[in-house]
């Protein structure tokens, strides 16, 4: 019974174009969306992004596909892609996968949460009338935040925005007892990784 139940899991890479990846499987079980593939026991993961009919479900892959090739075998893990939560997670640097990539041993939470979460509530996304002091004079003058709110911070390169946004990082901390997540999306290896040296060194 439980061999069956792992075949029924197993899907075959059919196509691969760059980092889309298409996967085959039985009709009868067909990935849903979002749903995160493995090659593997510690190989690339694939995060479902479409069926396509007929069972092929067409997937991006969390990794480089260099000498991926068809044929290739992919279990299907029935859940989204987990990251690891909770306090043990401050201060660490993960990637997508929520595997830590600075260097500083297994991150050990004890609770790990899906990247793909049903989004609050819209009464509790409304901000209020209350203004965040950031401790940025030029910012709580001339643009102040709300709190609850949504800020966006653009700028040309070399104009200040990382500088300003460790200050915020800062600020928050120590003035709010506040937590920050930085979420590196399309940034450079470069920009990452003076950013976190910078603020360890700060401490």
């Amino acid at each position: 019974m439980t061999v069956a139940k792992v075949e029924d899991n197993l899907g075959t890479v059919v196509e691969i174009i760059g980092p889309v990846v298409d996967v085959g499987f039985d009709r009868d079980n067909v990935p849903k969306v979002n749903d995160a593939l493995q090659l593997g026991e510690d190989g690339l993961v694939l995060e479902v992004q479409q069926q396509l009919g007929d069972g092929v479900v067409r997937t991006i892959a969390m990794g480089t596909t260099d000498g991926l090739k068809r044929g290739v075998k992919a279990r299907n893990t029935n859940k989204p892609i987990q990251v690891p939560v909770g306090k043990k997670t401050l201060g660490r640097i993960m990637d997508v996968l929520g595997k830590p990539i600075d260097e500083a041993g297994p991150i050990g939470a004890e609770e790990h949460w899906s990247i793909h979460r049903k989004p609050p509530s819209y009464e509790d996304q409304a901000g209020g009338q209350e203004l965040l002091e950031t401790g940025i004079k030029v910012i709580d003058l001339l643009c102040p935040f709300a709190k609850g709110g949504k800020v966006g911070l653009f700028g040309g390169a070399g104009v200040g925005k990382t500088v300003n946004m460790m200050e915020l990082i800062r600020n928050i901390a120590i003035e709010h007892s506040g937590y920050s997540v930085f979420a590196g999306v399309g940034e450079r290896t470069r920009e990452g990784n003076d950013f976190y040296h910078e603020m360890k060194d700060s401490n």
